[in-house]
């Protein structure tokens, strides 16, 4: 189940990264003119791009429907995104409010309010797996000859659809039931205010080494408990000073927090290593400040000093719970990085959004005096201070023939061929799957100058690698076909 969901987490992440481009859209139209939607009359360029933008994050529920077909199939084909998309314009038309009075017989008005929602991003990923089920049942079938146009994976969306025709009758008495209860778990985070906003933060960073973040983000991020925060924040509608409040807080620990973790660590790692040690703390605390991308840095640390991390998790509820307190709100479209906040600055909804900025040198100053007094207290080893040799990175070429030699070193680091059964990545790790842990070298992975190596499961590991992974792993797939 924990791979299952893992799997699911990573899928989600398809159709999010199609949200920084939503963000510059809309964020150049706010700057332009931020009272684009409220005056009626605004600049037609700013209208021009705040409508574009807004045309990726309206239709967030039919991305996702297709981002996670496509990521939970077996061989990531076309014929599963397609699937994705025709399970969700099923359900979503069969248990639309009209089409639910018609089968009950009733007045549209006297349909629940439910189905009302039903085009909502929990119906999406729903409708996604649903739909990478089939294609990764059916996907190699043979019809009889008299119906072999339709075999294999032309039967998916057919097959999809009649799925859906079956889901929807059973959605139809459940989805009022899952409706209310998704609705009572964020008005109950709601209700604490800036509590909730704090509770999440912290839940948000410890499960980072899970994956298992992207299903809670969701819930709080999207209409998934009717909170939407990402959707209402870039859209400049809600209530100001509350709509942001479960994005604002991570501005200052991604900004400054971190980097000053990243300061730190480099600070007390021992002299001999400092040079290697920077290497990696400098790189990934500067992707943190720009681009809110964390986790190179987070797991440069969180399994070399688990009790650091704890306290990091800690830190960033605070930063929530204090942002939300004073009402001071910014929002992202990918992560609380220096670019999404610039983007946020004229948007309408946010409030006091340089208080964010004061907040963070605060952070900032904690997480090193935190960070350096526990570190040289508890003589913890993170970057720089490990007890083994250090390893000297042995892939220094540039552009694409480094991402092949790292790739290279990798893979047989893994075991090549015999010993690799699966090979996928997220944003920054790779993800894969092998038949002995046992002949996996870590050494050999971590000279590739990688920021850590985590191990999922008996047969599961992750090498993090940042936001080049992708070119990484598409060297390590050509080594896999040759």
């Amino acid at each position: 189940m924990m791979k299952y969901l893992q799997k699911l987490g990573r899928s989600l992440m398809l159709p999010v990264a199609v949200l920084p481009a939503a963000a510059i859209l809309m964020g150049i139209g706010y700057w332009i003119d931020p009272d684009v939607f409220v005056t009626g009359n605004g600049s037609p360029i700013a209208t021009f791009l705040t409508k574009a933008g807004g045309a990726i994050i309206d239709n967030m529920s039919l991305l996702f429907a297709v981002g996670v077909a496509l990521g939970m199939s077996k061989d990531k084909d076309g014929s599963a995104a397609l699937s994705g998309l025709v399970a969700f314009l099923t359900i979503t038309t069969l248990l639309g409010t009209n089409s639910v009075a018609q089968l009950q017989g009733v007045d549209a008005t006297a349909v629940n309010a439910a189905f009302g929602k039903i085009n909502n991003q929990f119906i999406g990923i729903i409708s996604g797996i649903i739909a990478s089920i089939i294609y990764n049942r059916f996907s190699e079938v043979q019809l009889p000859d008299a119906l072999a146009f339709f075999s294999g994976k032309r039967l998916v969306p057919i097959l999809t659809s009649v799925a859906m025709l079956i889901a929807s009758l059973v959605l139809i008495f459940v989805w009022p039931v899952i409706y209310s209860g998704l609705v009572a778990f964020g008005e109950a985070i709601v209700g604490l205010g800036a509590v909730g906003a704090g509770l999440y933060g912290f839940f948000n960073r410890l499960l980072i080494p899970t994956g298992l973040h992207h299903a809670l983000n969701s819930v709080f991020w999207f209409d998934v408990a009717g909170i939407n925060d990402i959707t209402n924040f870039l859209g400049g509608k809600g209530e100001k000073g509350v709509t942001g409040r479960y994005q604002a807080g991570f501005f200052p620990v991604m900004m400054f927090g971190l980097p000053a973790a990243a300061l730190a660590m480099y600070h007390t790692a021992k002299t001999a290593r400092k040079k290697q040690a920077a290497s990696l703390l400098m790189a990934a605390g500067f992707a943190a400040f720009f681009t809110g991308v964390t986790e190179p840095l987070e797991f440069a640390f969180m399994f070399l000093a688990p009790g650091l991390y704890v306290v990091h998790a800690l830190l960033t509820g605070i930063s929530l719970f204090i942002a939300a307190s004073f009402h001071w709100t910014a929002g992202f479209a990918f992560s609380a990085g220096f670019v999404d906040f610039f983007l946020s600055l004229r948007n309408p909804i946010a409030n006091q959004p340089w208080m964010l900025l004061v907040q963070g040198l605060v952070i900032g100053l904690i997480y090193y005096v935190l960070f350096r007094f526990l570190i040289l207290k508890f003589n913890l080893k993170t970057p720089g201070r490990e007890d083994e040799e250090a390893v000297e990175t042995t892939t220094q070429a540039d552009g694409k023939s480094r991402f092949a030699a790292m790739a290279a070193q990798i893979y047989e680091g893994l075991g090549g061929d015999e010993n690799v059964t699966s090979v996928d990545n997220c944003v920054t790790r790779l993800r894969l799957e092998v038949k002995d842990m046992e002949k996996v070298d870590q050494q050999k992975i971590k000279a590739t100058g990688v920021p850590g190596i985590n191990i999922v499961g008996k047969n599961s590991i992750q090498v993090i690698v940042g936001t080049n992974v992708q070119f990484v792993a598409d060297e390590v797939h050509k080594i896999r076909k040759e």
